[in-house]
């Protein structure tokens, strides 16, 4: 399997890949430029919508529109690009990071402060209804979280830890993080993440140019090596599930690809996402 170039770009840090089946398109934030970016690769046609703050993930409505996590908090564009706040809580020094929408259709969405002061972020869930519950108080790096396909287990990573830590979910509270895998430090940090129908996990690792698979039990099946040094997140997308759509970051490295969205297709079998709202 090779890694091809979806979207050729020079994204300052893109991210958040999530493919949306209402649309057939696949949506993603360029964080530190503020863009929101989306591709619809039957036609090629794409599309980008400039934020007024750092926004560090972008979701599909089931109503229509956007769900986003800025600087300053939570909001949403709607489908004829009208913008409302659902939760806006600024902190001077963070933003939003990495975000995912349960299996029950609520957000959770995490923070980071700019200087990646230990402790600095959060972990909070946002239902569709307004109400929000802080999930994890005190990480450093929020980034990628993803549900097992039967919904009963829980992976996140705060990248600085270098884990993929498993919670068990009761009701929509996970239990205690537990650590799953641990990334060795010369192969770079866990960053996004994304899990397939088989429930194996598929992260990208910052630093280390490639996409590890790892099976529900925490062991390495697969490595992709990819043409860049920084790859920030993946999803499957395409009108299969089965297109691996990889986000990379032009920040920090001279690689003529880096901030391109690759793609490396019949990679394996994703399962469908949920919308905010169900």
């Amino acid at each position: 399997m090779r890694a091809e170039v979806a979207v050729r770009a020079s994204a300052t840090l893109g991210e958040g890949p999530t493919w949306d089946p209402a649309t057939d398109r696949l949506i993603w934030v360029d964080i530190l430029g503020s863009r929101i970016h989306t591709y619809h690769p039957a036609t090629g046609r794409r599309t980008v919508r400039a934020t007024e703050q750092h926004v560090g993930a972008a979701k599909p409505c089931a109503t229509g529109g956007l769900v986003v996590n800025l600087r300053d908090g939570i909001a949403r564009y709607d489908a004829d690009g009208a913008f409302s706040w659902l939760v806006r809580d600024p902190v001077p020094g963070r933003r939003g990071n990495d975000a995912a929408v349960a299996p029950d259709g609520s957000l959770w969405a995490g923070t980071m402060r700019y200087d990646e002061a230990t402790g600095g972020g959060t972990l909070t869930r946002l239902t569709p209804d307004g109400e929000t519950q802080v999930i994890f108080p005190s990480v450093t790096v929020s980034n990628g979280l993803a549900w097992s396909p039967d919904g009963t287990r829980l992976y996140y990573i705060d990248s600085p830890t270098r884990r993929i830590d498993v919670c068990h979910m009761s009701g929509q509270r996970p239990s205690v993080r537990q650590p799953l895998v641990v990334i060795e430090p010369d192969a770079g940090y866990p960053d996004g993440l994304t899990v397939d129908a088989d429930g194996c996990l598929w992260v990208a690792l910052w630093d280390g140019g490639r996409i590890r698979r790892y099976t529900p039990h925490g062991h390495l099946d697969r490595t992709l090596p990819l043409p860049v040094p920084r790859p920030t997140a993946c999803c499957f997308g395409g009108p299969s599930l089965r297109d691996l759509f990889i986000t990379t970051a032009s920040s920090g490295t001279a690689h003529p690809l880096a901030g391109s969205v690759l793609v490396i297709p019949e990679a394996g079998q994703g399962v469908p996402g949920v919308a905010f709202g169900g």
